[in-house]
C-alpha cells in the first residue's frame, strides 16, 4: 500500500494518487508500530487521522490542515467530526472554488463511495456546474475516473457539437469515457445530420469501439465505399461493422474478404482473421495454404482461422508445437487441445524437457494439461520444480485445480499407485487435511511422503 512520504517536521505528505490519502488515513489508525501509526502525534496529518475522534475534531481547526484530509474527515463516522469537517470544506470551497475543485475532485470521487460520502460528492457536483472552465479542465485530467465524472457532468450541462465530441472520443484512452463522448457524437449527428470531420475523427481513434462507431456512421454519411479499408482492421469489432456496412451497401463481404487474400505476398494478418470470421468449412484449404507463409503472424492467424472453422488436423498441428515462432506454437497447441487424447504422450513429454525453448514447453504443456488424466498430472508435477518460475506457478495452480475439483479428479483412476506417488511429490501445495481428503476421494491409502 502506497502512503507517500513526509518530508519534514511540518510538511504534509506527498502523495501521487488520490487514494493515497485514504490509505494514509487507515494506516495512521493501525496499532502502534505499524505504518504511520508510529508517527509523532504532534504532526497535523496524524492528528487529523487519529483513532480518537476528539483529536480529529480539534485538528480540523488548525490553519495548516491539509485539504485532502479535511475532505476525508467530511466522510467521518463520528457525526461531530463529520459536521465540523464539512463546515471547513464549505468555507474553503466558497473562498476558492476553482482551486479546491481542481485539487480535491479526484479524491472526493473515491470518498463518494463511502457511507457518508454522498454529501461531498453532491456538493462538488453542484459547484462544478457553476465552474465550466474547471469542468473543461477536469475533462482532460490524468485520472480516468475524474475524466469520466467530468464528461458526464459536461454532457448533462450542455450538448456538444459532433466534431468536438468525436475529437474527445478519439483522443480518450479510457474506454468508458470514450463511450460517453462517442454516444454524444452519434446523438449529435443523428439530430443534425452526418458530419464528415466528426466521422473521420471517430475512424482515427485507437479504441476499437470508437472506430466501430465511425464505421457505422459511414453508411448514413454516404461513404459506404470506404468499408473495404476496415475489413482488415486490427479489431474484430471494427471488422464486423465493416462487413455489416458492405452488406448494407448491397455488397458481399465474404467475396471482398477473400479478395484480400488473393496475393499471398501482400496479405496481412488481420485480413486473414477477417476472412476466417466470415468463411465456411469449405474455405479451410485456403487457410491451410497460408500455414506455410514466410511471415509468422500470417501463419499464426491461419491456424487461428482453422480452429475457428473447427478444422484442427492433428497431423498438421502436432509438428508446429516446436515451431520457432511462439505465436504459431501457441495457436497449434490451442488447436490440439480438443484432440489431445489422440496424441501419444511420450513425444509431448519430450517437448517440455528443460532444454527446449520456453514457448515450445508451454505449448506442449497446454496440450498435456488438456489431455488430463495421469499424463496431465505427471506433466504438471514434473514442472513443479522447473527453473522457469512462470511454468512452476502455472503447474502448481493446475495441480490444485485438478485434484481439488470433482471434474479434475474424474479423469484420474482410483487406487492408482502412480497417482499416489505424484500426489506425494506435490504435497507441499496442500494442507495435511486437504491432502488426506484428496487421498480418500482417489481411494488411496492414507499417509505418504510430506
Amino acid at each position: 500500500m502506497s502512503t507517500g512520504t513526509v518530508t519534514g517536521e511540518t510538511a504534509e505528505p506527498v502523495f501521487a494518487r488520490p487514494g493515497d490519502w485514504t490509505d494514509f488515513d487507515r494506516t495512521v489508525r493501525l496499532p502502534r508500530g505499524h505504518g504511520h501509526g508510529a508517527c509523532d502525534d504532534a504532526r497535523i496529518e496524524v492528528r487529523l487521522c487519529h483513532p480518537d475522534g476528539r483529536i480529529r475534531q480539534a485538528a480540523l481547526g488548525a490553519p495548516d490542515a491539509p485539504l485532502p484530509l479535511i475532505a476525508v474527515r467530511a466522510t467521518d463516522w463520528v457525526p461531530a467530526v463529520r459536521t465540523r469537517a464539512r463546515q471547513v470544506l464549505e468555507q474553503v470551497l466558497a473562498a476558492d472554488p476553482p482551486g479546491t475543485l481542481r485539487a480535491l475532485t479526484p479524491l472526493v470521487l473515491r470518498l463518494g463511495r463511502r457511507e457518508q460520502g454522498a454529501w461531498a460528492l453532491e456538493r462538488f457536483e453542484a459547484a462544478l456546474h457553476a465552474e465550466p472552465s474547471v469542468l473543461a479542465d477536469l475533462c482532460g485530467d490524468a485520472d480516468p475516473p475524474t475524466r469520466r465524472f467530468a464528461a458526464r457532468l459536461s454532457l448533462r450541462r450542455a450538448e456538444p457539437g459532433p466534431r468536438d465530441a468525436a475529437r474527445r472520443a478519439a483522443a480518450e484512452t479510457d474506454p468508458a469515457t470514450a463511450r460517453l463522448w462517442t454516444d454524444a457524437a452519434l446523438a449529435a449527428m443523428a439530430a443534425r445530420g452526418p458530419d464528415d470531420e466528426a466521422v473521420d475523427a471517430l475512424l482515427g481513434a485507437r479504441i476499437p469501439m470508437v472506430r466501430a462507431a465511425g464505421v457505422t456512421c459511414l453508411h448514413r454519411a454516404g461513404r459506404s465505399s470506404e468499408a473495404d479499408r476496415y475489413l482488415a482492421d486490427r479489431s474484430g469489432l471494427v471488422r464486423a461493422c465493416a462487413r455489416w456496412l458492405v452488406r448494407q451497401d448491397g455488397g458481399d463481404p465474404y467475396a471482398r474478404c477473400r479478395a484480400l487474400l488473393a496475393d499471398p505476398e501482400r496479405v496481412g494478418r488481420y485480413a486473414v482473421a477477417g476472412f476466417a470470421e466470415c468463411a465456411g468449412r469449405g474455405d479451410a484449404p485456403l487457410l491451410r495454404s497460408l500455414v506455410d507463409h514466410p511471415l509468422d503472424v500470417i501463419r499464426a492467424e491461419a491456424l487461428a482461422g482453422l480452429r475457428l472453422l473447427d478444422n484442427t488436423d492433428p497431423a498438421l498441428l502436432r509438428p508446429l508445437l516446436d515451431d520457432p515462432s511462439p505465436a504459431v506454437a501457441r495457436q497449434a497447441s490451442l488447436g490440439l487441445c480438443g484432440s489431445a487424447e489422440q496424441l501419444p504422450v511420450g513425444p509431448l513429454l519430450e517437448l517440455i524437457a528443460p532444454g527446449r525453448p520456453a514457448h515450445t514447453r508451454r505449448a506442449a504443456y497446454r496440450v498435456l494439461h488438456a489431455r488430463g488424466g495421469v499424463a496431465g498430472l505427471r506433466a504438471s508435477v514434473e514442472l513443479l520444480t522447473d527453473r522457469d518460475p512462470a511454468l512452476r506457478r502455472i503447474a502448481g495452480q493446475r495441480i490444485q485445480n485438478t485434484l481439488m475439483s470433482p471434474r479434475g479428479r474424474a479423469g484420474l483412476p482410483l487406487r492408482e499407485p502412480e497417482v499416489g506417488a505424484l500426489l506425494d511429490r506435490s504435497a507441499g501445495l496442500f494442507s495435511g487435511r486437504v491432502l488426506e481428503r484428496i487421498r480418500t476421494m482417489l481411494a488411496l491409502p492414507p499417509g505418504g511422503v510430506r
